[in-house]
This record gives structure tokens, sequence and C-alpha cells, in this order.
């Protein structure tokens, strides 16, 4: 099933003028009205919580698939009700770049077609413009009427509990959803990209997760065990050692579970969760592993976490599949997209 066309209004800001940004080398964004750079790390986040009202069928399109994470400035005057229209645009576009020589890996003589679409409910705030699904399909040329397509790349743009300073910042004319994720093959994404950037004068960037958003990641999804058991909590390190050393670390779910809780059992906050207690958690997870081998993991870079919830990599690669728990990963991922913006 397709996600919904999308009917869905673009949200607004307060601001009724503005300038349009020219990308990154001669954007004028950075002149807009309000403190667009004021935006801090928060020191704490809202505990996780099961949502049910999220299609699961709209969700499907996301779980267990493994996404390339980037971040993008505001888009300028990109429309929600305008999706047909971006459809048949980008699909030209591709068609253009292609008779120009350029490769493009949907198969040798391969008809195909993209389609833009909304997820519905994944917003927090009102401020939050609604998530923003791109699928593109190919099938053979000649195929027969009513054969199956293949899903050769497909995309979303979304922003789930944006910052609201920022957001109400912005002029009426620019729209946030400032966390991309891709999956497909990187010459579809590479044009993908550069068709927005024509279209809506935004600028694209890799968006890493450092070793402090993969510790968040780590406590969030522990947190949910006793709700969905986690069933493992694996995390990786990497020492600079010549030559480089890897670590794996496998830690019981009931293990995981027990000492994050030990953390959290005078925790006056009890609605969330406090860097302290993540930081905490960790070194209790690195003193437990030096005294068995006697090795500082503290002394190198954490670069993986995974559980049944879901995975990240520090070079910006996330697979999430509890999607009842979606809504604090990509509250963070969004937190990360909007500190990363060059503004």
């Amino acid at each position: 099933m397709e996600a919904q066309e999308s009917a869905t209004m673009t949200p607004r800001t307060n601001v009724t003028s503005g300038r349009r940004c020219l990308g990154l080398e001669k954007t004028n964004f950075r002149y807009t009205p309000g403190q667009l750079t004021a935006l801090r790390i928060p020191t704490s986040r809202r505990k996780p919580s099961k949502r049910n009202d999220i299609d699961p069928e709209q969700m499907a399109y996301i779980a267990n698939i493994e996404w390339k994470l980037s971040y993008v400035t505001p888009l300028y005057q990109f429309r929600h009700t305008q999706l047909v229209l971006y459809s048949k645009q980008l699909s030209a576009f591709i068609v253009a770049e292609k008779q120009k020589g350029i490769a493009v890996e949907v198969g040798p003589e391969m008809g195909f077609k993209v389609v833009f679409s909304v997820v519905h409910g994944m917003t927090e705030t009102d401020e939050d413009a609604e998530t923003v699904f791109i699928k593109i399909y190919s099938k053979p040329a000649f195929s027969v009427e009513g054969s199956a397509v293949k899903v050769v790349w497909s995309g979303w743009f979304t922003c789930v509990n944006g910052n609201l300073d920022y957001m109400r910042s912005l002029p009426s004319d620019f729209v946030s959803l400032p966390l991309f994720c891709a999956n497909g093959p990187m010459s579809i994404t590479a044009l993908v990209k550069s068709w927005f950037t024509r279209m809506f004068d935004c600028y694209f960037g890799p968006l890493s997760l450092n070793s402090s958003i993969l510790q968040w990641l780590a406590a969030l999804w522990t947190e949910c065990h006793p709700a969905c058991n986690i069933r493992y909590l694996k995390l990786a390190w990497n020492l600079s050692t010549l030559p480089p050393l890897d670590i794996s670390y496998t830690v019981h779910p009931q293990d995981a579970w027990n000492l994050w809780s030990s953390i959290r059992q005078n925790d006056s906050m009890e609605d969330s969760i406090s860097i302290e207690k993540v930081r905490c958690f960790m070194k209790r997870v690195e003193s437990h592993f030096f005294r068995h081998f006697r090795m500082y993991l503290s002394a190198g870079m954490l670069t993986r976490v995974c559980t049944s919830l879901g995975s990240a990599h520090c070079d910006g690669t996330i697979k999430i599949t509890g999607t009842h728990y979606i809504t604090p990963v990509l509250m963070l991922l969004t937190e990360c997209a909007l500190l990363k913006m060059p503004i």
C-alpha cells in the first residue's frame, strides 16, 4: 500500500518576509530574523514511550532498512500540497541526467517512476512538518502491463520535535525537514540531492554519529527493555593502537537493564533521562569490561550500538526495527541534524 498522497499543509512561521537561501557559500540565511545559531545540546531527554498512532503499513516503509543519514538546510518554497508535481519533476530530471550519459543505477533499458508521499503522525509539535517519503521504482521497458515493479531507491525527510525557537525564526517561505535518510545506489542519492538543491536552494551534508549520540541510543533502547525485550545490547569500540583494534562487547539484556535501573532508581526526573545518567551507565559498562580484560574502552571511540530495536554506526547509518519506539530515536537524530547545520 502506498503512503497517502498528501493534502497536508506545510507549517508556516510568524515571520512574513525573508530572502531566498542561495546555498552554502552565498547564503543569506544567516541574516534571517531570530537567533538561529543559539541551538544548544539538551542535557536531558524524555523517556521512550510506546506509540500506536502511526499506521503500521506506513511505518513498514522505514523499518528494517539501513538508512544513510544526512542533514539538510531548510527548503525554500517547498509545499506538501505539490508532491504529485514534484514526483513528475524529479522523474524528468533523472531522465534528463541519464540522457546526458550520467550513470543512473536503475538497470539497462529500464523504465522508472518517482512517487512522493507523506507518512502521517510522526510529528511531535504543531511546528514540525510532516515526514515526506520518496520511492523510485523501475521495471523493464518492455514488461507486460501489471507486472511487478522494483523499488531501486527510497528516502525520506523528517522533523520530529525540532527546536521551536529555531523553526519560529525561519521566514515563512522556508520549511525545516532537517533529517534526510536514504537507501539505495549512491548515484541515485546524488541525483535526488542535486534536484532538491536546485529546486529548493538547500544544502546537504553528511550526518555522522559521535560517541555521545551512540551512548544516548544505547541508554534509550535499554530503557525500553521491560516493555519489549531488547534481546541483547551489542557495543563496539575502536582503539587507536598500532594496528587499530576493534572490540565488540555484548551485554545480556537483563544485565544491561539491571545496571541501568540501578543508576535510575534514585532519579528525581522520572519522565526524562539526563546526560549524567547516560554517562554513568557507559562508565559502568566500561568498568565491567576492564575488570575482565584489563583494557580501557574509554581510551577508544564507541563506533556501534545494536539491540533488537535497532542499530546505529558512527559513519551515519542506522536501522530501526522497533517502530513503536521510533519517536525518541528520530527526536535525537533531528536534534543532531539541526546542530550540524552550517548556520
